[in-house]
């Protein structure tokens, strides 16, 4: 007999087993976690967990690349309708932020611990101190803000994302990191501000 594949249908249950993985991960972290028990828990054969990477190792680099990738989304969509530089960067920080909050403290020590999912956690780090510098840089075009030197700034927003999500702002100060976040974007707006 034929099996009948509908479009669209594998890349969709892709999608919605790495969300489940994520979802996983982010409150759980991934060390302590055996292929068995992640496909017990995603309620899945290991051979499916397969078809998504090669090994665990494979598994939890491709999440967190999912992971990022999903929050990515989330923080441009929610940018997308602001006007005014002030308050795109403002609502970038926060959106990071909020989209960080799903992290476990156990995700985040696992994070570190492994240097594939490190990488593409800095990775990401560097590249939304980029989105902040071309956000830095139309408030300057614009008027929004005094000339700054804006890879400078993004240097200081990405040592400072690099504290938050490892934890440190929070041992230091207490705040969590959605108000980290916004701390940064108070500080980092008014201190450019024309």
């Amino acid at each position: 007999m034929e099996q009948i594949t509908r479009p669209g249908f594998a890349t969709r249950r892709r999608t919605q087993l790495f969300d489940a993985l994520v979802d996983l991960f982010l409150a759980e972290g991934f060390a302590h976690l055996t292929l068995d028990e992640i496909a017990a828990r995603l309620r899945c054969s290991k051979s499916t967990l397969y078809t998504l990477a090669d090994s665990k190792e494979q598994l939890v680099r491709e999440a967190t690349v999912h992971f990022f990738r999903r929050a990515t989304e989330d923080v441009e969509s929610h940018i997308a309708e602001i006007n005014g530089a002030r308050e795109r960067i403002s609502a970038y920080l926060s959106a990071v932020g909020t989209a960080l909050t799903a992290a476990s403290d156990q995700f985040m020590a696992d994070l570190d611990a492994f240097p594939p999912a490190r990488e593409v956690y800095e990775q990401n780090t560097q590249i939304a101190a980029g989105r902040v510098k071309a956000l830095i840089d139309d408030g300057v075009a614009g008027g929004d803000f005094r000339d700054v030197h804006a890879a400078f700034a993004a240097d200081l927003v990405t040592t400072m994302m690099v504290r938050i999500q490892q934890r440190g702002v929070r041992d230091s100060t207490g705040l969590d990191d959605a108000h980290a976040y916004r701390e940064l974007a108070a500080i980092l707006t008014a201190g450019i501000s024309a």
